[in-house]
């Protein structure tokens, strides 16, 4: 499966709320046309495509390389998807402390839509937790949106910033075709920019060093602080030194009592422990590696047009009359269809072809 991963760089500020506005009127009549045309897991499919959400941001007029396209084009859905007042699509999540409160709003959902809220909160917890134990790239989360059918079927989009290089990275997930969370489950890989040294344990590379990760986790801390010991007498290779300087024993043991007490069978309830974090899982990544031969990937797993401009003026500055047509246009041909006159959204299809063969 391919993954996705995008980086952007860091830019500061935000939407103008003139702009916002019509971001969210556009999206909905996005959203709205596409409703008409495909069910709604086609919708979750373009969402988890970091290609085609990229395209969205460019269309709805924002920057095309920052790292704010992510949160505003996905604040403008979550606002266009709130006035449809539907079941039919539903979100969750957003930026900081609306990203902590992700499982509270699905759960409130659930209570307006009577639905089973389980496999969405856990699809939001789990998609976070690797992306900040598993896959250690150096980006801290601090965005994270999920998007979801009361059928089932899910997409994430979150971003991890790293204000050392002043870059944002960008994580899709998609449920459809995801086996599980911990062996390539992010959906494509599109990168500007490559890390050094990644720890990715959910690499297929690392599928042993994982299942080790497992068996330590139910074993008596003193058992793996001998094998901790042993390191200290090894000559480790480069790769690893960065990780051999995190550990620390006395926070290791902290989280190896813990772990112990849990007897955790797989890798989803170590995560769920209290006190599991990077580090932890680092370290005991570190010791199946290099005691047990266990390997694990050190790959960093890793390029649109514009319809309205950007909100900076770049390529050129956002043309508001330009952009009120393309949503009247847009808003029309949904009314039409709704009633049955698909005409227009077939002419609105002849010409997206017409112009997708332009680019062949």
């Amino acid at each position: 499966m391919k993954r996705g991963i995008a980086n952007l760089p860091l830019h500061w500020g935000k939407a103008p709320r003139w702009l916002f506005q019509r971001m969210v009127k556009l999206s909905r009549a996005i959203l709205e046309a596409m409703l008409c045309e495909f069910p709604p897991q086609e919708f979750l499919r373009r969402l988890a495509d970091p290609f085609w959400f990229q395209g969205l941001g460019n269309v709805l007029g924002f920057d095309w390389h920052s790292s704010g396209l992510t949160t505003t084009t996905t604040g403008a859905l979550r606002e266009a998807i709130f006035s449809l007042n539907t079941s039919m699509v539903m979100t969750a999540g957003g930026k900081g402390k609306s990203a902590l409160s992700t499982p509270s709003q699905i759960e409130s959902l659930a209570d307006k839509y009577s639905f089973n809220p389980y496999p969405f909160v856990r699809a939001s917890r789990l998609s976070a937790k690797v992306d900040s134990a598993l896959l250690q790239d150096g980006y801290k989360l601090y965005h994270h949106s999920i998007f979801f059918l009361p059928s089932g079927e899910w997409a994430v989009i979150q971003q991890g910033m790293k204000e050392e290089n002043s870059y944002a990275r960008r994580y899709h997930w998609l449920s459809e075709n995801l086996e599980d969370f911990f062996n390539e489950p992010h959906k494509g890989i599109v990168s500007q920019r490559r890390e050094l040294l990644v720890l990715d344990l959910t690499s297929s590379i690392s599928q042993g060093n994982r299942g080790v990760i497992v068996e330590f986790s139910r074993e008596k801390p003193e058992k793996v602080e001998i094998q901790m010991n042993k390191l200290k007498t090894l000559s480790l290779p480069r790769r690893h030194s960065l990780l051999a300087s995190d550990i620390n024993p006395r926070n290791l043991r902290k989280a190896m009592i813990s772990t112990y007490e849990k007897a955790p069978e797989n890798l989803e309830e170590i995560l769920g422990i209290r006190g599991v974090g990077p580090k932890y899982i680092r370290a005991l990544s570190l010791v199946a590696d290099i005691i047990f031969g266990a390997p694990v990937s050190f790959h960093d797993p890793p390029v649109y047009s514009y319809a309205h401009g950007g909100k900076d003026g770049i390529p050129y500055p956002v043309d508001r009359n330009i952009y009120d047509a393309t949503i009247e246009t847009l808003e029309k041909a949904v009314k039409k269809a709704k009633i049955g006159e698909r005409d227009k959204m077939k002419a609105l299809r002849r010409i997206s072809e017409a112009f997708a063969g332009k680019g062949s």
